[in-house]
């Protein structure tokens, strides 16, 4: 089947399995598009294996493996995503507590990488699944970062104080990044980097981690910044709304492919480019028409692109090993990863706290169960070479972004009201 063949119908079936949410189940767009396309993707699974000679399970995960899940969402997906996130978001939110989601987004997602890949390893040596400590921290990386496509879709029912939804939502924008460069970082010292194809590579040293890490944060940094301010001034010397628009969607594809070219972070750069003409650019560069429409297209953008990638998560069970031992080790997985995420949130929640002004009583379970997992773990974990393990790996990533997206989504409304209480929500465009 050609691209083009597959992405049509990929848009067919998410106007479809949207209607039915609409119409049927009403449930969050994120949430229906994931569980009407597992529940159909099971449902063919059985009918498969009843008629084998019908072959419907090889033919779907020929579509799967055609769109690509890794490269459509890393190199595609995710920077129009991103941008249209941060374009809604208000600085003077994230600035105000910064240095609560800066630690989050840094230290929170390391020692959630630790605590990860050792319960991991310790799981699945009880299992008789036994896989070295570096690739358990590899699965420990991956899955550590909260995913901000999930949260920012998530939050927009949460009903969260502002406070709290700012740093949920800052903390996603920005953990991403650098839970890849650990991602990275781990993957070579494991030898499952791309270059190696899981044959074993050389360990970098503390020289060529910092080398890494100051490409892909600083370059993302200033590649946001710079094209972000050159959109800035285009934006600010003219008035005309159809320009502008299309001005945002270069600004989005071009640092997209500049990224990629130089290796350099992607979604650090698109998140800052979309601050700035969210905020600055909004005040200074915008008409009320201009901001009308450039805020409609990329809502538009926002919920088409988002349909896409929960329908493609919900499809992917066909890429997964469903053998019993392997879907055990991901439902035990998910308590631990959810107490890994509780540690690694409340430790510099609570030193931070001590320092600076306190946050409300309640926030800790709050920020652990507003975590969600979501296409980036997915992502991330394909993105892996054949070797020994992968498939339990990637089991246990999949169990575990179901549960976040399907229990933790539907549920973080809840808890956000039980333990902060009722906050109403300010008006259009006061919301992340």
């Amino acid at each position: 089947m050609s691209l083009y063949n597959s992405a049509a119908l990929l848009i067919a079936l998410v106007a479809v399995v949207g209607y039915l949410n609409h119409r049927v189940l009403r449930l969050p767009t994120t949430i229906g598009m994931v569980l009407i396309a597992l529940v159909a993707s099971l449902l063919l699974l059985g009918l498969d294996l009843v008629i084998p000679s019908l072959q419907l399970g090889p033919q779907i995960l020929a579509l799967v493996n055609t769109l690509d899940f890794n490269h459509t969402l890393m190199y595609g997906l995710l920077s129009f995503l991103l941008f249209a996130g941060a374009l809604h978001m208000e600085l003077d939110q994230l600035l105000d507590r910064r240095w609560v989601i800066l630690t989050l987004a840094t230290g929170g997602v390391v020692l959630s990488t630790i605590l990860v890949g050792l319960t991991t390893w310790v799981v699945l040596e009880l299992l008789g699944l036994g896989l070295p400590l570096m690739v358990c921290l590899v699965f420990g990386a991956l899955i550590s970062p909260t995913d901000p496509i999930a949260v920012l879709g998530i939050l927009k029912n949460a009903n969260a104080p502002k406070e709290i939804e700012a740093i949920i939502a800052g903390e996603s924008l920005f953990n991403d990044g650098v839970g890849i460069v650990v991602f990275l970082v781990l993957t070579a010292i494991a030898g499952l980097s791309a270059s190696t194809g899981g044959d074993g590579g050389t360990t970098p040293d503390a020289g060529q981690v910092a080398l890494l890490f100051g490409r892909e944060v600083g370059g993302g940094i200033a590649l946001g910044l710079g094209l972000g301010w050159i959109a800035y001034q285009a934006l600010k010397s003219i008035d005309e709304y159809k320009i502008e628009v299309q001005i945002t969607l270069a600004l989005v594809m071009l640092i997209t492919v500049i990224a990629g070219v130089l290796h350099i972070s992607g979604p650090i750069a698109v998140v800052l480019a979309g601050l700035l003409l969210g905020n600055h650019g909004r005040q200074f560069a915008m008409s009320p028409v201009t901001i009308e429409h450039v805020e409609t297209f990329w809502e538009l953008i926002d919920e088409i692109l988002n349909a896409v990638l929960f329908l493609l998560i919900g499809l992917e069970v066909f890429a997964v090993s469903l053998r019993p031992v392997h879907l055990a080790a991901g439902v035990l997985m998910i308590p631990l990863v959810l107490g890994s995420r509780f540690l690694a949130v409340g430790l510099p929640v609570q030193i931070l706290s001590r320092l600076r002004r306190p946050l409300p009583r309640g926030t800790v379970p709050v920020l652990a169960w507003s975590g969600l997992r979501g296409g980036i773990s997915v992502a991330l974990v394909l993105s892996l070479p054949p070797f020994p393990g992968r498939d339990t790996i990637l089991t246990i990533t999949y169990v575990v972004v179901l549960f976040s997206i399907l229990g933790q989504g539907l549920t973080v409304g809840r808890v956000v009201t039980h333990l902060l209480g009722p906050v109403p929500k300010p008006g259009k465009h006061g919301v992340v």
